[in-house]
């Protein structure tokens, strides 16, 4: 699959001599949808902004759709949406209004058909007369993505884009979402709801301290970073655990009290040893009640990846 985005060496130092972005390389793929995931102040939307040629970039290269984004700049923003974190409207202004002039800032010619339909995609169409100030904060930040789309951009980025949205609501852009990538459109998001990136991303980057330290498959980052874990309730509590071949090696503890044995696991180690550690308790005459086995989120992964030394 071709890169509809490809950044090279990218790098962001401010006046204030912060350095923002470092030596960033990143390929997007045309038509999917690509989380980019790290805590605040990681840089996240530095690099979004550089993208969109909001920011300027200290050096490196960035293509859109093979247009450079400082020497072939409106060419490479035509091909882009952008829904920022700040709600940036004019209060006033009605829905429809507000969506068609934007179009028009693009040079496109009118097409209320087309304006229409993305007012229909974002439940805004029994909204489309009202003005902006009358809107809950869910409908304005739909306005923000009506805007991103009218132009018929090929890349949309969506900078947090369910910020301050029910959880309905969320669910609805998501199958948005979908559907644009189902019409070819590349989607790009940055979000602090971990859910939103496990459900929906095709590949997740993770950016920490201005670095890309990660970017995969989103299953495959959950099946070779996760982490599963078997849990024996016992039914007697135990002091100390017993001494068992086994165990040596490997992450077992007791928990709850003494109530519980817990077995952590890679999931590239696939728990090899379960069937090994169940007949060595029984032959410690240790007997348990129940067993229950968990999965690593995607939050549990994010988590750990980001507070890495």
């Amino acid at each position: 699959m071709d890169s509809v985005i490809s950044i090279q060496g990218l790098s962001k130092t401010y006046k204030s001599g912060f350095q923002a972005l470092q030596g960033i390389d990143l390929e997007i793929r045309r038509g999917e949808i690509f989380a980019l995931l790290g805590p605040n102040g990681a840089g996240k939307t530095t690099l979004i902004s550089i993208i969109c040629g909001i920011v300027n970039a200290s050096g490196g290269t960035v293509l859109a759709d093979g247009h450079d984004i400082r020497t072939d700049f409106r060419a490479a923003r035509a091909k882009i949406g952008l829904v920022p974190q700040e709600l940036n409207t004019d209060a006033f202004e009605s829905v429809w209004n507000t969506v068609t002039f934007s179009r028009g800032l693009f040079g496109k010619p009118a097409n209320p058909a087309y304006i229409e339909q993305v007012l229909r995609d974002l439940s805004l169409w029994d909204k489309r007369s009202s003005r902006i100030m009358t809107l809950s904060g869910g409908m304005k930040r739909r306005v923000m993505i009506a805007k991103a789309l009218s132009h018929e951009p090929d890349i949309l980025f969506l900078d947090e884009p369910t910020a301050g949205v029910d959880v309905e609501l969320r669910r609805g852009m998501w199958d948005m979402v979908r559907r644009l990538r189902e019409r070819g459109v590349t989607v790009i998001l940055t979000t602090h709801y971990i859910e939103e990136a496990q459900e929906m991303a095709d590949r997740i980057g993770v950016i920490r301290k201005g670095r890309i330290i990660l970017v995969e498959q989103t299953a495959d980052l959950l099946r070779k970073l996760g982490k599963r874990q078997l849990t024996l309730t016992l039914k007697q509590p135990l002091d100390t655990l017993p001494t068992l071949g086994v165990l040596a090696g490997h992450d077992v503890a007791l928990a709850g009290e003494g109530h519980e044995i817990v077995y952590t696991y890679d999931n590239q180690e696939g728990g090899a040893d379960i069937a090994t550690l169940l007949r060595q308790l029984a032959e410690a005459g240790v007997e348990f009640s129940d067993i229950r086995s968990s999965e690593s989120s995607l939050e549990d992964i994010f988590v750990s990846l980001v507070h890495e030394s």
